[in-house]
């Protein structure tokens, strides 16, 4: 028999495991929550992203380019600090849209 606590123990757990499914990659997403395979392919395009503009600017600093490296360098840290503004930015726009709703809702 199914009852109302193995139904809410089923959900918890299977929260708990989508959440951490894809915590290393959620740091690449633009979105706060990965929740579709689009949302997947979009972070791992920005983390190859990252990666190369890692591997670009160490390249640049060897071949004796260090105005050059310390661009592509900036560039890689400013990639993750957008990423991080678009999430807040979505998220605010979230709560304003539920602070709209009726509380009947």
């Amino acid at each position: 028999m199914i009852t109302r606590s193995k139904l809410v123990e089923q959900l918890r757990d299977y929260q708990i495991r989508s959440h951490h499914k894809w915590g290393a990659l959620s740091f690449f997403s633009p979105n706060p929550q990965i929740s579709t395979r689009r949302d997947v392919i979009v972070a791992i395009l920005w983390a190859l992203l990252f990666c190369l503009f890692a591997i670009s600017s160490t390249l640049t600093l060897y071949q004796r380019y260090p105005r050059i490296s310390a661009f592509i360098a900036c560039m890689g840290i400013l990639l993750p600090v957008c990423l991080k503004i678009s999430r807040q930015h979505k998220l605010t726009r979230k709560r304003e849209r539920r602070m709209l709703l009726p509380l009947s809702m």
